[in-house]
C-alpha cells in the first residue's frame, strides 16, 4: 500500500455566493414599507496552509476533489445570508503549487504559509441595496457569483539541510540510519529506497536535517529509474553528499566514474551547481573497500572535494563527517538573508480604464460582436434573466459603462448578435439600442416595458384620462348666458 505521495493533481472548487433576496417590508398600517431584501453570503475559499505535522500528500491522492461550502441566500427583514466556511487544506512544508501548464503559482515554505487556491464567489445584492431615489422598490435582486473551479498540481520538495545522493545500494540508507534516528528500509538489492527519508542530526550545538533520496543511475535526469521523480527533493538542500560505494560487485564501476556520472545527472537537471559538495567513501570495513578508498582519495582531493572514509556498519568516521556537515550547514544558514516577520501585502489589480473590449467576429456566416471584460461578464453572471426588471437593470449598467457606444463604433446595428463572455460560456442576444435608459422607464415591480408589449388596461386608462382632459378644457372656455 502506498504510504508516501509527493505529487498529486487536485481539483478544488470554491463555494458559490448566495443569491440576494427581493422582499418588501410588510407591516400593519405600513402599506409602503419599502424593500428589505438582504444580501447573499460570500462563498468559502479553498486555502492551502503549511502544517509541520503533515509529511505527505497521501490524503489528496485518495481524495483529489475538494469543495468549500456555499454562501446562504439573503432573507427579508434586511437579513444577510451566512458566509460559506473556508476549506483549509494542510500541506507539507516545501509544497509547490502548479497550474495545468506547469507554471508555479506558489511555493509554500515555512509553517503557516498559506495560498488561496480557489476564491469563493461574492454574494448577490438584495433589493434593499439596489434601491435608489429613482428605483425605490426594485422587484429583483442580484444572483450570487459562482466560486472558482481549478485543477492544480501539488509537488512536494523536501526541506532538508543535507542530501545524500549516489548509486543504488551505495549505503545511503545505512548512513542516515546511523547518523540520525531515522529507520529506513535497508536491504542488499538495488532501489530498496522508494521514498525520501528524513533524519535529524545533532552535532555539537548545531541541529540539522538530512535526506536520503532514491538511488540515481545514468539517465536519471531524463526520467530513467526513479531519479527524475525524486531529484526535486534535493533542490532545497544546502549541502550535497556524494555517497560512493568502494565495495561494489560490478567490475565496470569505480568511485571516480560513479561520481562523474552522478555529477553529470545533477548538471543536466540544473539548479544545483552552487551547492557545496562532500564525498563519502563508504564500506571501508570491507578489506577491498579500504584499499580502493585509499587509492582514489588523492584523485578526489585533487579535484577540490573534501573526502571522508566511513563505514556505516562499523560506525567508522561518522563523528568527523557529522561535524563537517554541521559546519557547512551553519555557513549556509549564516549566508541566507535574515527572515522578516510575515507582513500583509496588498497587491491591487491594475486599473483598466476601458474596462472591456468589443471585437467583431463571423459565426456561421453571421455577424457577431463579442464583449469581453471583468465588469460586463460579472454583471451577466449576477443577472436573473427570468426577471425583466433585472434584465433592464443590466441594460442600464452596460449603457452607463459605454458598451452601447462601443458597439455603435464597431458598426453594430439593430438586430445584430452580441455575445458577452468567453466563447465556451457566453450570453448571446439580439442587440436593440437603448434610446433612453434609467429607472424612470420602469413600470410595475419585476417588469420593464422595454421587454414587453403595451398593456391594454394601461392604454384604456390613458385614453379615459385624455377624454377627461378634453372635457375640462371645453368647460373652461364656455361663457354662460347673461340677460340684460
Amino acid at each position: 500500500m502506498t504510504t508516501f505521495v509527493d505529487r498529486v493533481e487536485l481539483h478544488v472548487a470554491a463555494g458559490n455566493g448566495g443569491h440576494g433576496c427581493a422582499s418588501v417590508h410588510r407591516e400593519k398600517f405600513k402599506p409602503l414599507g419599502g424593500p428589505d431584501g438582504g444580501n447573499g453570503g460570500r462563498g468559502g475559499d479553498v486555502i492551502l496552509t503549511v502544517d509541520q505535522s503533515v509529511t505527505t500528500l497521501l490524503d489528496y491522492h485518495h481524495s483529489p476533489h475538494r469543495k468549500a461550502t456555499n454562501g446562504k441566500p439573503g432573507e427579508g427583514g434586511n437579513r444577510s445570508g451566512k458566509d460559506g466556511q473556508d476549506l483549509v487544506l494542510p500541506v507539507p512544508d516545501g509544497t509547490v503549487v502548479l497550474d495545468g501548464a506547469g507554471n508555479v503559482l506558489a511555493d509554500l515554505v515555512g509553517h503557516g504559509t498559506s495560498y488561496v487556491a480557489a476564491q469563493g464567489g461574492r454574494g448577490g445584492l438584495g433589493n434593499a441595496a439596489l434601491a435608489s431615489a429613482r428605483r425605490k422598490a426594485p422587484g429583483f435582486a442580484l444572483l450570487g457569483e459562482p466560486g472558482d473551479l481549478r485543477d492544480i498540481v501539488l509537488e512536494l520538495k523536501t526541506v532538508a539541510d543535507v542530501a545524500l545522493v549516489g548509486y543504488p545500494s551505495a549505503g545511503k540508507s545505512s548512513l542516515i540510519s546511523v547518523l540520525s534516528a531515522a529507520k529506513p528500509k535497508i536491504a542488499d538489492y538495488p532501489f530498496t529506497t522508494l521514498v525520501p527519508n528524513l533524519g535529524v542530526v545533532t552535532a555539537g550545538s548545531t541541529v540539522y536535517t538530512i535526506a536520503d533520496v532514491p538511488g540515481l543511475i545514468p539517465g536519471a535526469s531524463q526520467g530513467k529509474g526513479l531519479g527524475l521523480e525524486f531529484l526535486r527533493h534535493v533542490e532545497r538542500c544546502s549541502v550535497l553528499v556524494h555517497v560512493l560505494d568502494t565495495a561494489t560487485l560490478e567490475s565496470e564501476r569505480d568511485p571516480v566514474s560513479d561520481l562523474d556520472i552522478i555529477e553529470e545527472e545533477l548538471r543536466q537537471y540544473g539548479g544545483l551547481g552552487d551547492r557545496p559538495r562532500i564525498v563519502v567513501l563508504n564500506k571501508i570495513d570491507v578489506p577491498d573497500g579500504k584499499d580502493l578508498a585509499e587509492m582514489v582519495r588523492p584523485d578526489l582531493e585533487a579535484r577540490g572535494y573534501r573526502v571522508f572514509e566511513v563505514s556505516a556498519v562499523a560506525h567508522t568516521g561518522l563523528r568527523e563527517l557529522s561535524f563537517a556537515l554541521a559546519d557547512l550547514v551553519a555557513q549556509a544558514r549564516a549566508a541566507k538573508p535574515k527572515e522578516e516577520a510575515t507582513r500583509i501585502v496588498i497587491r491591487p489589480k491594475a486599473v483598466d480604464d476601458a474596462g472591456f473590449t468589443v471585437t467583431r467576429e463571423e459565426a456561421d456566416g453571421e455577424l457577431l460582436f463579442r464583449v469581453r471584460g471583468e465588469k460586463p461578464e460579472r454583471w451577466v453572471r449576477q443577472t436573473d434573466f427570468n426577471n425583466d426588471e433585472a434584465v433592464g437593470y443590466l441594460a442600464d449598467r452596460l449603457n452607463r459603462l459605454g458598451v452601447e457606444a462601443e458597439l455603435m463604433k464597431a458598426g453594430a446595428r439593430n438586430g445584430d448578435g452580441v455575445a458577452i463572455g468567453p466563447e465556451d460560456n457566453a450570453v448571446v442576444f439580439d442587440w436593440e439600442p437603448t434610446v433612453t435608459a434609467g429607472a424612470e422607464m420602469l413600470g410595475r415591480r419585476g417588469e420593464d416595458h422595454r421587454f414587453e408589449a403595451p398593456r391594454p388596461a394601461a392604454q384604456r386608462r390613458r385614453d379615459k384620462q385624455a377624454e377627461r382632459d378634453e372635457s375640462e378644457q371645453a368647460y373652461d372656455g364656455f361663457e354662460p348666458f347673461q340677460s340684460e
